[in-house]
């Protein structure tokens, strides 16, 4: 799913909402989730998962085309842990 079809299911499920308005929440979810990171936050959404930031440490990385080395700065890379609920909702094992 990509977020124009997140933004017309959300549009079709609450029909009291306009297409700009329901675009605008979505914007706002997105930008609170990326506000929170940003500042070292952890965001959870229960039944769903985490959002938490790693740190990368810089290292000497490899150019794919040419094979020269290039330094690769130390940055904070944002990681995704899911919940409980979500791992078991795809780890159901078909009845046979």
């Amino acid at each position: 799913m990509i977020r124009s079809e997140l933004i017309l299911k959300l549009a079709e499920e609450n029909p009291g909402l306009t297409g700009p308005e329901v675009e605008k929440i979505v914007d706002l979810f997105f930008k609170e989730i990326v506000d929170r990171l940003s500042s070292g936050g952890r965001v959870e959404l229960r039944g769903f998962g985490a959002f938490t930031t790693r740190a990368r440490d810089a290292r000497t990385g490899r150019n794919p085309r040419t094979g020269e080395q290039v330094p690769v700065s130390a940055k904070r890379v944002p990681y995704f842990k899911p919940g409980k609920e979500m791992r078991e909702r795809l780890n159901v094992k078909p009845e046979a």
